[in-house]
């Protein structure tokens, strides 16, 4: 069947300003694929370039066709692709880097020098078409559906890496701040590795969803009676580990507060600045403290092994689902907190 020449994509110029262009189907290059997008999720770091301030790119940002966490159907292959071929179910890893610095070398293309990022500065996944690199297919299984896909990039992939990272375990204590759909991810990701864990966040619709997908215990950061209720749940030992997803400065001070000596801490929510206290909640505790983004793609297959030995249903995680003609409305929902994972499905 032969491609159509137009189709239609979402763009986010700034000033919470949604357009839907029509704009020719890109062609794959040599080594390049062209996917037909099948589902395309908007994560909190979207809301940047909803805004006009992206937090990826710049003023660089906002010119390209949006969306970094997209899966689909491979419609076409250029000149020399080798591994992949049309009607394979992909989804797509969202950093496309130069293939040969050390970095790329290592799977963490986003760390390339000279990377671009699909959605920000490449053009992303919220259309019907989208053109990668084959480096960046990453093969989903049959029994994974494309919404599932999606989510397992840059939500659960990412939450999922920085669990690692934090060496999480059946021993581990771990707090969330921020139950977005990545702190929502955290909760799947730790559970499935052992861990007991508690999720703040003010919304209770947040917290109770953050319950049903397993979390032991969760609270509202603002309730007078938070830190008695922390300090039992960790039998007055502070927690082991701590993720932020909120990007909040509150949030950050209260998570390495609620650490115990030597714990670990990862900072995933964006934030262009914060204010901590080094001396009482880094260097007294020797706490570790490290910045946690996206993952490595080597760890994909990985990724994928969990979700299945564990039985994880992903689109649990996706409440809310768009066509691309209701974009506005998507992103509008999503900004207002009315969704948990927003994915406009084709």
């Amino acid at each position: 069947m032969s491609q159509p020449n137009r189709m239609k994509a979402v763009f986010l110029p700034g000033n919470k300003k949604v357009e839907i262009r029509a704009v020719d189907v890109p062609t794959p290059g040599p080594g390049e694929v062209l996917i037909a997008v099948k589902a395309s999720c908007i994560c909190r770091s979207d809301l940047s370039l909803y805004y006009g301030n992206a937090v990826v790119g710049g003023d660089a940002a906002g010119a390209c066709v949006t969306g970094h966490e997209p899966a689909g159907q491979v419609a076409q292959v250029g000149a020399g692709v080798k591994n992949f071929k049309a009607g394979d179910r992909v989804a797509v890893y969202l950093g496309i880097g130069c293939g040969v610095c050390e970095f790329c070398r290592q799977g963490n293309f986003f760390l390339c020098p000279q990377w671009t990022c699909i959605g920000f500065t490449a053009d992303g996944g919220n259309a019907e078409f989208i053109v990668v690199p084959e480096r960046n297919c990453l093969r989903i299984p049959d029994w994974m559906s494309y919404v599932a896909a999606a989510i397992s990039t840059d939500a659960f992939g990412t939450l999922y890496s920085a669990c690692k990272k934090l060496d999480v375990c059946g021993a581990t204590m771990l707090g969330i701040w921020g139950l977005g759909p990545m702190g929502a991810a955290g909760v799947l990701a730790a559970k499935a590795l052992g861990a007991r864990v508690v999720v703040f966040d003010p919304i209770n619709e947040r917290r109770e969803f953050a319950i049903s997908l397993g979390a032991d215990l969760a609270l509202d950061p603002t309730a007078p009676d938070v830190q008695p209720r922390l300090k039992s749940f960790t039998h007055g030992a502070g927690l082991t580990t701590a993720i932020d997803c909120s990007g909040n400065s509150g949030a950050h001070n209260m998570a390495l507060d609620a650490l115990r000596p030597g714990g670990k801490a990862a900072f995933i929510g964006e934030a262009r600045e914060s204010t901590i206290k080094p001396s009482d909640q880094l260097i007294r505790k020797q706490i570790t403290l490290m910045g946690s983004w996206y993952f490595n793609i080597c760890e994909y297959e990985e990724i994928l092994r969990v979700l299945h030995t564990r039985k994880i249903d992903l689109e649990r995680l996706a409440t809310h689902r768009f066509s691309l003609d209701e974009a506005e409305t998507a992103f509008r929902m999503f900004d207002e907190r009315k969704t948990e994972k927003a994915v406009f499905v084709l």
